[in-house]
């Protein structure tokens, strides 16, 4: 789906009506919260077209600057600046959402402001030096992902004056254009020239991807190991297959005694979920098994919401609990009638890890059917070279007989 977002402008002044902190960008939230009848429903949370600044504070060489904004039915944003001699930097992020806010959360069972504090990763930025990123990052911390893209941002900024040198994020090249999606106020007819048609080459086939390590730590112990291969099938408006890079993907999540997440996130492109349960947790004998998976794809260059799909009525994957899950075959994971996840390689252990490595391993149907078969195979093999080796006998003793040998 498409979701409207509008980019935010903030212009603080100080007692003398100069510019002392400045800030444009573009942001929205993906966020989990559960309802009234204890499932969990992910919602996203954009911008509205008015937003106010107040508490935002310019800031000095003691004290912090601090950029504030509030927008909707009682949500609200902030991050602090904090200064050194030569640099500035982000400090803290901040965002407060209002689950009362009924448009947004029906159904909310936890009603009021939740808040929640994540510590931003901006590097050091020169004094009078502006920081652009126009490329799509990511925070993710309880249940929420912040997202921002096309952002430019100066803090204690000198005798009033925007500075003309840019410090650029790591995801932008040092040739990166300005990416800004269209809006109203800024769409324009263009001109239209006709141009011949360019030769279509034959897609080439996608191939299987690659094999990805992921693991959480809960304190200095690894509480979640997995192995996978990912490949998205995206069929809404075209059928698209998308590997996940491993090299590009960042793992995240929680782990706890009856419930674990893993969340993956495929550089700027790609938010997977996978969340596992133990059944009969108050049995002598447990069980593990994926009981949800939701995945976002967000639009690359501009950070909106592509697709958004959520399953969680699974039972798939289940293995005793201190044991492992392992299919090295294919396997598909329908999220909805549009979007499918397709797993290789599959090795995962979300509970009860120990030494750092994956326990006994209990295999899927098609893993153990294969295993069954192939010594049925090898032993047919087998035997039928047996009897060529016989046949091939009994005629060369027949051909190298005499006369009288052979009456």
């Amino acid at each position: 789906g498409f979701f409207q977002s509008y980019a935010v402008e903030v212009d603080v002044k100080d007692a003398s009506n100069a510019t002392c902190l400045y800030a444009k960008w573009m942001m929205r939230f993906l966020i989990k919260y559960e309802t009234n009848s204890s499932d969990y429903k992910n919602t996203t949370l954009n911008l509205s077209s008015s937003v106010t600044h107040n508490g935002s504070v310019c800031g000095n060489d003691t004290q912090a600057a601090l950029l504030a904004v509030q927008f909707g039915e009682g949500h609200s944003w902030s991050i602090n600046f904090t200064k050194t001699n030569e640099t500035y930097q982000g400090d803290f992020i901040t965002f407060t959402y209002n689950t009362n806010d009924t448009a947004v959360f029906p159904d909310a069972k936890r009603k009021g402001p939740i808040t929640i504090v994540v510590k931003d990763t901006m590097r050091p930025v020169q004094l009078n030096n502006v920081f652009v990123c126009h490329n799509t990052d990511f925070f993710e911390a309880e249940n929420v992902t912040q997202i921002f893209w096309n952002v430019t941002v100066q803090a204690f900024v000198q005798n009033g004056t925007i500075g003309k040198k840019e410090s650029r994020c790591r995801a932008d090249t040092p040739t990166s254009a300005p990416t800004v999606p269209p809006t109203i106020a800024n769409v324009t007819t263009a001109s239209t020239t006709t141009l011949s048609p360019a030769p279509t080459a034959a897609p080439k086939p996608v191939e299987n991807p690659d094999t990805g390590n992921y693991s959480l730590k809960s304190g200095n112990k690894t509480c979640l190991l997995a192995t996978v291969g990912l490949q998205l099938n995206v069929s809404q408006d075209k059928p698209l297959l998308i590997n996940i890079n491993p090299k590009t993907t960042s793992a995240d999540g929680a782990c706890g005694n009856t419930t674990a997440t893993l969340k993956l996130n495929d550089g700027n492109s790609t938010l997977i979920g996978f969340t596992f349960v133990v059944k009969n947790a108050s049995a002598s004998v447990q069980k593990f098994y994926l009981k949800e998976v939701n995945v976002t794809l967000l639009n690359r260059l501009n950070g909106s919401v592509i697709s958004n799909a959520d399953n969680n009525n699974f039972s798939k994957w289940d293995a005793f609990l201190g044991s492992s899950y392992m299919c090295r075959k294919e396997q598909t994971l329908e999220i909805n009638e549009y979007l499918q996840i397709h797993t290789f390689n599959l090795w995962i252990q979300p509970f009860l890890v120990k030494a750092n490595k994956f326990s006994t391993a209990e295999e899927c149907f098609a893993d153990s059917d294969l295993n069954f078969l192939i010594p049925i195979a090898v032993g047919m093999v087998l035997g039928f070279l047996i009897i060529l080796v016989f046949v091939s006998y009994i005629i060369g003793r027949r051909k190298s007989r005499t006369g009288y040998q052979s009456v």
